[in-house]
């Protein structure tokens, strides 16, 4: 799928974003209304420099797996984009200041793939047959359009709202559907976001066989060692300088990440 001429100011305007610091209008005036492929198409633009530049996919991310999100948004399926691993920090790392425009923290289920999956209909059996290991995960979700106003066309042509990610250390082999996972998620040591597997499609293997079918149906399907980021098991809370966060879930263990600077 390449990019249309309409698709080009968008790119364009999330460009000058990335590359500025400073976040945009939306982009969604500059593609034709519900135009979903087109957006797509000014993600995989953007991908595709980046890979020029010596960037390298390392995995890809389901957003907008939670039903009240997708009710906010008016859609009535997730999306998804790219991770890149330039975008990876360590557990119990930190993110320096300046580093994202507007982050936010989600808490997901992790899934690293043993082989390709590559089906055009995978079911959860070949989701669990697929996969090497899950492990708890952070998503900082970053926006490129100013003030998060932001529709179904917004997210998807700035890679689904994709800011950096960090895995947990301990890897677990995948047992059962993960709806009973429960997740808690700590700023500072305050609880502030919380949930279950189940919260996320009913089974984050559910989002997994989405994202294949729909990865296969393009041509391009998830490829053995590719890290995927599921979707999120609760609300994403803003991160701010100096924050902390730490999200267990249950049979899974805990991930970190601090953001840094100075609290204003």
């Amino acid at each position: 799928m390449n990019p249309t001429s309409t698709a080009s100011p968008a790119l364009e305007r999330l460009l000058e974003a990335r590359s500025s610091g400073v976040a945009c209008p939306p982009v969604r005036d500059l593609l034709a209304p519900s135009t979903v492929d087109e957006a797509y198409a000014v993600q995989l633009a953007w991908i595709e420099r980046r890979l020029d530049e010596g960037a390298h996919v390392v995995g890809r991310k389901i957003g907008l797996t939670n039903p009240a999100v997708q009710q906010q948004l008016g859609v009535d399926s997730p999306d998804y984009g790219f991770l890149l691993a330039d975008s990876q920090y360590d557990d119990g790392g930190t993110i320096e200041a300046g580093t994202l425009l507007q982050p936010r923290v989600e808490a997901e289920i992790a899934f690293v793939l043993r082989s390709d999956l590559d089906l055009a209909d995978p079911s959860e059996h070949d989701v669990i047959a697929a996969t090497d290991f899950v492990c708890a995960a952070l998503e900082i979700v970053d926006s490129r359009i100013a003030g998060w106003d932001i529709r179904l066309v917004d997210t998807i042509a700035d890679n689904a709202s994709a800011g950096a990610f960090v895995l947990g250390s301990q890897r677990h082999a995948l047992v059962g559907d993960l709806a009973d996972a429960s997740m808690i998620m700590t700023r500072d040591g305050e609880r502030v976001s919380e949930g279950v597997g189940a919260d996320c499609m009913g089974t984050p293997l559910r989002a997994m066989a989405w994202l294949a079918r729909v990865c296969a149906g393009l041509g391009s399907p998830l490829r053995a060692g590719e890290i995927v980021l599921s979707g999120a098991l609760g609300r994403v809370v803003d991160a701010r300088a100096g924050d902390r966060f730490t999200a267990s879930i249950s049979g899974l263990g805990s991930v970190s990440v601090e953001f840094g600077g100075a609290r204003s």
